[in-house]
């Protein structure tokens, strides 16, 4: 049965059909619940959400040899400036960037180089996923071609 929230959306007009299924199974112990609610894992989630996003990725990359200015990575990123200072705020927010003022000029930098160490450890785990790609397409390559059944 729907309880009211549900039910006021389901008359709106924007309102996507749902079929109705079971809810998915929880454990016993809440334990589902208590990881879901843990400051520490809701956390974890928001700084790995904040860094979930192509552009800001390209942020750190470009940040890893030094503080630059809010223009610097304006050009590197071909965005205007909206875009890029959102970007920056995101980062900013979650603790990963800090910025600082100098004239008119906002210089933003990697707070914790263990940051960096981060992306070079998300490349090397992505590199060698993408090694092993590759090796499974050489081998299926110089597989031989099976033969017709007759």
């Amino acid at each position: 049965m729907l309880d009211d929230r549900e039910n006021v959306y389901a008359q709106t007009e924007m309102a996507p059909r749902r079929q109705r299924s079971e809810p998915p199974a929880t454990p016993l112990d809440g334990s589902a619940t208590h990881v879901r609610s843990d400051p520490v894992y809701v956390l974890k989630a928001q700084l790995f959400r904040v860094l979930g996003h192509p552009v800001r990725i390209r942020i750190l990359e470009l940040l890893t040899d030094g503080e630059r200015t809010v223009g610097d990575l304006q050009d590197a990123l071909s965005l205007d400036s909206s875009g890029t200072s959102q970007h920056l705020a995101a980062l900013r927010q979650q603790g990963v960037l800090e910025s600082r003022r100098a004239g008119t000029s906002v210089y933003y930098r990697i707070r914790d180089p263990r940051v960096s160490q981060l992306m070079a450890v998300a490349k090397q785990i992505l590199t060698s996923a993408l090694s092993d790609s590759h090796m499974l397409l050489i081998d299926l390559a110089e597989e031989p071609p099976a033969r017709a059944r007759r």
